[in-house]
């Protein structure tokens, strides 16, 4: 009877979820100008935006290990597309209606940043749930659809902007929102598995007491350290590096760095069956350590650009491959223990980032040894990896 059920539409639904997030965490980034120059915004308060999707994400993390499992997880899910829409035609109104158009850009950004923190703890655990076969390439192609989201909201609205012109920007926030908006019939309709199978997931302190959790910890850190410390300063970095502009600088960096990730997820999620995950895993670590080596050390800047958009493939499996590795090996981990392992990844992406940025600047702004520093994430990720390889290198038997 179970087959019968259509997950299919469930992988859809989680697929839109995963660029829903994508234009959540990517569309306003490309207006800060646009704010400062149609709002009187200073630069300053601008940068307090991702510093607040960031915060708000992280707050929702915390929550959702505690309160989905009471709420259900499509009352949830169904709810992180709602305020993702809502959030992002909020963004078009709300700047013109209040007295301080900064107030109502913050309130937009704090209302999908609850819906990105939404889809970022559930979706995982909705896929894995579901009866498929071959679970770590099916996570992996799900996350890849991050990454092409990504893609899709840069380029995209790049052309929107030359062809229909920067003024017209609240049109396609409106735009962006349809896509959630659609997405809320499908979680509300499409069958919902419980990751532990209905039965009581363990707690924040069962959690604490399993050591295998602390790795689990270590591993996604490292992720959203390795993965970030990269895509966040990739824009900065082929400016920098080649003297691009900002428009080229964005298709140069970022956007070749998600569609190398993209790729890499996507190539995992058609071949993963026959591939050793850990293995993998290490092998993207050893070739992160290499790209930061290859950016922060070559003299050649077309080299250095290789070695960001290097970067995008190698960290591509580190997210998803810590929840295929670990998940089975702590199964009645449930939602707290996937809502753990998102809070983890968003710390990592916090950290690296920062690191990466203050010893640019404790270097006089050299970017490149700040970059440098940043190999010690995926140097941490490969010595965990083999030292959970080493105690267990198949996982628990099916």
């Amino acid at each position: 009877m179970q087959m019968q059920k259509n997950y299919r539409k469930t992988l859809i639904a989680c697929y839109l979820g995963f660029i829903t997030q994508a234009i959540a965490a990517n569309f306003a980034p490309l207006l800060f100008l646009t704010f400062n120059r149609s709002y009187g915004v200073p630069l300053g308060k601008i940068a307090l935006i991702p510093a607040v999707f960031f915060v708000v994400q992280l707050i929702v993390d915390i929550i959702c290990a505690q309160v989905v499992d009471k709420i259900g997880y499509r009352k949830c899910v169904v709810a992180s597309e709602i305020c993702s829409a809502f959030g992002l035609m909020l963004l078009a109104f709300l700047p013109d209606v209040l007295p301080d158009p900064f107030a109502g850009i913050l309130i937009s950004v704090v209302v999908y940043a609850v819906g990105s923190g939404l889809i970022e703890v559930l979706v995982s655990p909705i896929v894995e749930a579901c009866p498929f076969e071959h679970k770590e390439a099916t996570m992996s192609l799900l996350h890849s659809f991050y990454c092409w989201g990504s893609v899709a909201v840069i380029a995209l609205s790049s052309l929107f902007f030359k062809f229909a012109g920067l003024h017209n920007w609240k049109i396609l926030a409106c735009l962006w929102a349809l896509l959630p908006l659609v997405n809320i019939l499908n979680f509300a309709t499409c069958p919902i598995e419980h990751p532990t199978g209905g039965e009581k997931g363990m707690g924040i302190i069962e959690l604490f007491k399993t050591p295998l959790f602390y790795l689990a910890v270590i591993l996604m850190v490292c992720a959203g350290a390795s993965e970030l410390s990269m895509a966040q300063w990739a824009s900065a970095f082929a400016e920098s590096a080649l003297g691009l502009s900002k428009t080229a600088g964005d298709l140069a960096g970022p956007c070749l760095f998600a569609v190398t990730m993209g790729a890499c997820r996507a190539f995992f999620g058609k071949f993963g069956d026959r591939l050793n995950l850990i293995k993998f895993m290490i092998a993207s670590g050893v070739i992160c350590v290499i790209s930061y080596l290859l950016a922060s050390l070559s003299p050649i800047p077309v080299l250095g650009l290789a070695g960001c958009v290097i970067c995008g493939f190698s960290v591509a499996i580190m997210w998803p491959g810590t929840i295929s590795v670990c998940s089975p090996r702590i199964p009645k981990g449930g939602t707290a223990f996937f809502a753990m392992l998102a809070m983890a990844g968003d710390l990592g992406g916090a950290a690296g980032p920062a690191l990466v940025g203050n010893i640019s600047q404790a270097s006089g702004d050299n970017l490149q040894k700040g970059l440098l520093v940043g190999i010690v994430f995926p140097m941490v990720l490969v010595i965990a990896l083999l030292l959970l390889y080493k105690k267990n290198p198949a996982g628990p038997k099916e």
